[in-house]
């Protein structure tokens, strides 16, 4: 006695894809709608990282890097004027500088317009000043 053939017919099979279309349809846009709300907070980390570091190169040396010396100041030891007696860093963990999530460096200013000891932001990801929504700067004050 021959048993019949299984297996899936060809409609069978596109009610499947079709089902998982719709499934990917509806879960994709929230899936991606949370990559750039956790670039946003990965900023904000950053920048808190950023803020501490800051704290402590100050706390060493009594002086914030200037702006001319940057956030590099917190891994290698300023040569430009001010040069800091007190430097014992580095004071970032990777004893690197990282870029924002976007891939942009952050922006350093001291003293700072906002804040009196230094500014410090990421223009979002549009990279540049301004914007709402994820285009937004993250900043410090």
């Amino acid at each position: 006695m021959h048993k019949g053939r299984r297996g899936f017919t060809l409609i069978e099979m596109l009610v499947v894809i079709v089902i998982i279309g719709v499934l990917a349809a509806i879960v994709a846009p929230r899936f991606f709608g949370k990559t750039d709300e956790a670039k946003v907070a990965a900023a904000k980390a950053q920048i808190e990282d950023f803020s501490m570091a800051l704290q402590s190169y100050q706390l060493d040396t009594g002086d914030f890097p200037t702006t001319q010396q940057g956030l590099n100041a917190l891994v290698v030891k300023p040569t430009t004027p001010p040069v800091p007696e007190n430097w014992h860093g580095p004071y970032m963990s990777k004893n690197t500088i990282p870029k924002d999530p976007w891939n942009n460096p952050y922006v350093y200013t001291a003293p700072g317009k906002h804040s009196p000891d230094f500014d410090l932001l990421s223009y979002g990801k549009d990279g540049k000043p301004g914007g709402t929504g994820d285009n937004a700067d993250i900043t410090n004050y």
